[in-house]
């Protein structure tokens, strides 16, 4: 293991609260090259059985410990290079355990472009702050004659002083201790404040909410951080950060005033000064970056929650679909897949320009229905989406052949991509969302992955975040779905394949390659024929990637090859084959997994394998199940208030959830209207691709915003929680709190979430 790493296990054991041997194994393992989802499904012995959360987290941690040991190494190395270290500051540096404490015992020896201490400093006046500092009760205004020195442009005794002071505020601003007690002062008490910038009033409306705001930073939720500091970088609001100013010139006071004579006075001078130009700004810049990390991190971890949730939908499965990208002038591109999702025809027809074209519209959709004998129809939700759905549903037999409305998110971004004009160079950008809006219906995990995470619509705020974090999360996510289904390795497309444990791009073009070379895979042991993919990569990849149809059973279940012998064990201890052990619960029932313990095979593994024989390559997704929107509902103008709808969740953000009720806009469930009871969390209650009921509160026609409820008794307030039956105890007077300084403003109302339309539906198209 990196020596590096050893020193970190103990710090992530305390804090995680896991076995130093788990955090060690993980920390090789990952050295080794092996995976989140390979260690968290194929590792267990090892870790502890540890999921993919845990192993994540350890992960990330030691990343960031190696970025701070990087920082520690940089700046010991210009410590020494300026000849500034010495044994006491070497022990310094490598104690601190964060980011702060090492920029803070770096901060006075940092090389730094002329402040007015070093211009004081380069004017003699060190020795006079420092004996004002000292504030043994000597006249600054005497001692200050003796610096006077017209040729250093030190003509007066108050430059002098001035200067003295320049130096002592520094000091002050460069104390280890006043940073400490500040840093901790600003994250405890400090306010956000947001005020409208002049003039910009119209251009803000949005952040009207946000023109007189203020909030403890402690407190504030990430969606209105990151919305106040949009505003900000667009200029319509100015922010500030600060606690109650008076609390930190007190700490500074406590710190360095240690006199009560005139010199003390210089010192308290300087020490407001230090406050005011340097400390208060350089803490508001840091609070600002924490704030913004706090944020991110929980912006980001909402997005990776949606995304999840819509890379699990329910797969329609092998079916023979028909695709249909909508639309009124332009018509609506058909194509016929087969049940792998393969295009076999496509054309155009318009159903919505006149009666005579519906007429043979209609003609041509039952024809192709019945000579690719298709199983299901999907069309997009786009613009006329619910037009066309209710033209096919009125053309076909809509009970034996389900009309299936798919969300289109990023079918657009696909269809421009060069992924799909490498599968379909010969088609246009309608064609290829028509595939791609059929293909979600099949498999949304297959389809999906084609697409940038960020461009699918389930995040909130995703520009605004910090873009490598956001990538690297959103990349565990999907790989954790993509190996927590499995892949069909015969079937799977490059990009469904660069996610599979131990691949890569460039390994998922080399096996496709295979693949269409020499024929499909007949067993996982032909993997390892795939040109560069080695021992290691097979590892890794083996358990994850199925073969239905392959010459050895357990090629088609999540058993990896390294576990066939224990598995050819249980079978042959009873006489039968392993498809026997596949097929008959009662066989299973038989088999003491007690027995095939081993140093490298435990009890969690065994019961992982047992379970997989007896649902081999089971998909964990739930089983589709249709969904129709109200029929007498297709746009915004048939919304009435009370209108009691079925809808599907889009989106789910900290302030609410985001419906899909069928009329191109999607409408906003406040927090505040989720649920009877009180909902901390909307994630909570609800999750994208969950089927709901709603009732519409209010439409807001001209600026096209929906409001909608998922109360039983929409507006009503939870019921408050009964008081205690004891009597209330009194405070002494002189112990009653002191009144808020800012009171907290109450959230906004749901047609004036300045963060909501970042999150409003806009068709794709």
């Amino acid at each position: 293991m990196n020596p590096k790493h050893h020193s970190h296990i103990g710090l992530i054991s305390t804090e995680m609260r896991l076995d130093e041997a788990q955090i060690k194994s993980v920390a090789q393992l990952l050295e080794d090259g092996a995976t989140v989802p390979f260690i968290a499904r194929y590792r267990k012995e090892a870790t502890g059985s540890l999921d993919e959360v845990a192993v994540s987290a350890i992960r990330d941690r030691l990343s960031q410990l190696q970025e701070l040991d990087s920082r520690r190494e940089t700046i010991l190395n210009s410590l020494e290079q300026h000849g500034h270290l010495t044994e006491t500051l070497n022990a310094q540096v490598h104690a601190a355990e964060t980011m702060s404490h090492l920029e803070d015992i770096y901060l006075p020896y940092r090389p730094k472009r002329r402040t007015k201490a070093t211009i004081a400093r380069e004017k003699g006046l060190e020795p006079l702050a420092l004996a004002i500092l000292a504030q043994a009760g000597a006249d600054p205004v005497a001692l200050a004659d003796g610096f006077l020195d017209p040729e250093k442009t030190v003509d007066s005794v108050e430059t002098a002083l001035s200067g003295a002071r320049d130096i002592i505020a520094e000091t002050i601003n460069e104390d280890q201790r006043a940073r400490s007690r500040v840093r901790d002062l600003f994250f405890e008490k400090a306010f956000i404040r947001s005020q409208v910038a002049a003039g910009k009033e119209s251009n803000g409306a949005k952040y009207k909410d946000y023109f007189q705001w203020e909030e403890p930073v402690a407190a504030a939720p990430s969606h209105r951080i990151l919305a106040m500091r949009r505003g900000e970088k667009q200029e319509i609001l100015g922010l500030s950060i600060a606690p109650p100013p008076e609390l930190a010139i007190a700490i500074l006071e406590d710190l360095f005033i240690t006199g009560d004579g005139p010199d003390a006075e210089q010192v308290r001078t300087a020490a407001h000064d230090a406050y005011k130009r340097l400390l208060s700004r350089s803490m508001e810049t840091e609070v600002r970056v924490a704030i913004k990390g706090r944020a991110d991190a929980e912006a980001i971890r909402v997005f990776a929650a949606n995304l999840r949730q819509l890379l699990l939908a329910s797969p329609l499965g092998a079916k023979r679909v028909m695709g249909i990208d909508p639309g009124f002038r332009t018509g609506c591109k058909i194509v016929c897949l087969d049940r792998q999702g393969k295009l076999l025809h496509n054309d155009t027809i318009y159903p919505h320009t006149s009666e005579r074209q519906a007429a043979v519209a209609a003609q041509t959709l039952s024809a192709l229905c019945h000579q690719f004998n298709i199983e299901a129809v999907a069309v997009g939700n786009g613009t006329a989406g619910r037009e066309t759905q209710a033209f096919v549903e009125a053309t076909v037999d809509a009970q034996s052949l389900p009309v299936i409305m798919v969300n289109e998110s990023g079918a657009s971004v696909y269809s421009a991509s060069e992924i799909a004009r490498q599968e379909f160079p010969d088609h246009d950008l309608t064609v290829r969302g028509a595939v791609s809006i059929g293909r979600r219906l099949i498999d949304p995990l297959s389809e999906l992955v084609k697409i940038d995470p960020k461009s699918i619509g389930v995040g909130q705020y995703q520009h605004d975040v910090d873009q490598f974090a956001l990538k690297g999360s959103l990349d565990d996510v999907v790989a954790s779905c993509v190996n927590g289904v499995g892949v069909e390795v015969n079937q799977a497309s490059v990009q469904l394949l660069t996610y599979v444990s131990g691949l890569g791009p460039q390994l998922a073009k080399n096996i496709v390659s295979h693949r269409d070379e020499h024929g499909a895979f007949t067993g996982r042991e032909d993997l390892k024929k795939v040109k560069r993919l080695g021992p290691k990569a097979f590892e890794q990849c083996a358990g994850f990637l199925h073969v239905k149809s392959g010459k050895n059973p357990l090629d088609a279940s999540a058993v990896h090859p390294e576990s066939y012998a224990v598995v050819q064990a249980m079978a042959g201890d009873l006489d039968r084959s392993v498809a026997d052990l596949m097929n008959d619960a009662g066989l299973r029932k038989k088999i003491d997994l007690n027995r095939y313990v081993t140093d490298t095979i435990g009890l969690p593994t065994l019961t992982d394998i047992l379970d997989e024989l007896a649902k081999p390559g089971r998909d964990p997704r739930e089983p589709f199940e249709h969904f129709s929107f109200d029929a007498n509902v297709s746009a915004i103008q048939d919304l009435e208030p009370g209108m009691k709808l079925p809808g599907i969740v889009t989106n789910v953000t900290n302030f609410g959830a985001f419906v899909d009720i069928g009329v191109h806009q999607d409408g906003l469930v406040h927090i505040s209207e989720l649920s009877d009871r009180f909902v901390k969390t909307p994630s909570d209650v609800v999750s994208v691709q969950q089927k709901v009921t709603v009732t519409v509160m209010a439409v807001d026609l001209p600026r096209k915003r929906i409001s909608l409820s998922m109360k039983s008794e929409p507006g009503k307030r939870p019921e408050p929680k009964p008081k205690a039956d004891h009597p209330r105890k009194k405070r002494p007077v002189g112990n009653r709190p002191k009144p808020k300084t800012a009171p907290k403003p109450a959230s906004p109302a749901p047609f004036n979430n300045p963060f909501a339309d970042a999150f409003r539906k806009t068709p794709d198209r």
